[in-house]
């Protein structure tokens, strides 16, 4: 990742096995990590059961909140990939009793192709 993606707040990917051993702690007994894509302090890590969100908190990073959505609460989402100007691609997630969707932005280095099947693979359970 780029430190001018990140200070985008663009997000890059990470290797999953880097992310398993990182949020090991987060993780059910037998649930495995498929994908994840960090931020500059922030991540997000797509696994077999749910969608993880990892939001490091204050100046020092300290605090941290760990927003965990199993992917039924998913009601739908979308994909808009890179355009010519507009460099980032970005991913929208609907969940079942909110209005507004959570939005995350990935920079050019990252397939959205392949956000967009993970997302469909789990969300279509």
């Amino acid at each position: 990742m780029g430190l001018f993606d990140g200070m985008l707040g663009n997000a890059s990917r990470i290797d999953p096995r880097a992310a398993a051993r990182e949020f090991g702690r987060l993780l059910a007994q037998g649930e495995e990590v498929h994908a994840a894509y960090q931020l500059i302090r922030d991540s997000f890590v797509f696994t077999d059961r749910r969608l993880i969100l990892i939001d490091k908190q204050g100046m020092t990073g300290r605090k941290v909140e760990y927003h965990s959505i199993p992917y039924r609460s998913i009601t739908h989402f979308s994909v808009e990939t890179a355009g010519t100007f507009d460099l980032d691609a970005e991913l929208k997630i609907w969940l079942s009793g909110n209005a507004e969707p959570i939005t995350k932005q990935f920079g050019k280095g990252v397939d959205v192709y392949e956000v967009q099947a993970l997302m469909s693979a789990y969300v279509a359970r």
